[in-house]
């Protein structure tokens, strides 16, 4: 553990936003050593989806290989990693369906949802109201699974949306709204493969939408902000927000 204390701390350094940064390096100055309570407070008051186990992980790792190292040093090498993360961001694309223009570098919706799957190598998360018309998308979740990436796929149950994944089976996982939030409408469009590449827009997983609709989106390849997303829809499934149930 101990030789992966500065991977630990490099990837939870790109990892939170600055708010929560500045507020964990702030402990962990103040922090006597691994064991302190103060850190147990921290992980409580900020339970998104792996962010605790992180920090247990950074801690147990400080107590086994590097007690005497104070928690300013802890500090500094989260502060360095999210500045170095900070100033490598790639640019953000712009995605649409329909009709294209010659004002931009569009790329077409349908092939870009293409291929954020086929970069997965791990996880692929999707969420979309409606979904039909998709043949080639399941043929690529399909491919994705056959990789060992596992899929979850939020969707909207009164859409009937899920028949249009039927095909894959216990391949994939289905969520949908809990019953306690009927209320509301589960409307966000997302791809996100791994935590490393997010495409986020108007377009449902439908044939027309992802090429002949007048959809715009977005391609995100930044991991800290693909991260924070990705661990909010992880969060909707758990226990704390009840919002989503398997389906």
């Amino acid at each position: 553990m101990t030789d992966r204390l500065p991977e630990l701390l490099a990837a939870l350094g790109k990892r939170l936003p600055a708010a929560q940064l500045t507020d964990l390096c702030a402990c962990l100055r103040a922090a006597d050593g691994p064991s302190d309570s103060l850190l147990d407070r921290w992980s409580a008051d900020h339970p998104a989806a792996g962010l605790p186990a992180e920090l247990n992980a950074i801690r147990e790792g400080w107590r086994d290989g590097a007690p005497p190292l104070p928690g300013a040093a802890l500090a500094l090498s989260l502060a360095v990693a999210a500045a170095a993360a900070s100033g490598n961001v790639p640019p953000t694309e712009l995605v649409v369906s329909g009709p294209t223009s010659s004002a931009i570098p569009i790329r077409l919706t349908s092939g870009i949802a293409i291929d954020v799957i086929r970069s997965s190598r791990t996880s692929l998360l999707i969420a979309s109201f409606a979904a039909y018309g998709i043949a080639e998308i399941v043929t690529e979740l399909r491919a994705a699974a056959g990789r060992n990436v596992r899929i979850d796929l939020i969707l909207e149950e009164s859409t009937s949306s899920a028949q249009a994944f039927a095909p894959l089976g216990d391949r994939v996982r289905i969520w949908h709204r809990a019953h306690n939030s009927a209320r509301s409408t589960l409307h966000a469009k997302v791809i996100a493969a791994d935590r490393h590449t997010a495409l986020l827009g108007s377009a449902n997983m439908t044939g027309r939408a992802l090429s002949d609709n007048v959809e715009i989106g977005v391609i995100l390849r930044d991991p800290a902000v693909v991260g924070r997303l990705v661990d909010h829809l992880h969060w909707l499934t758990g226990p704390e927000a009840r919002y989503l149930r398997r389906g």
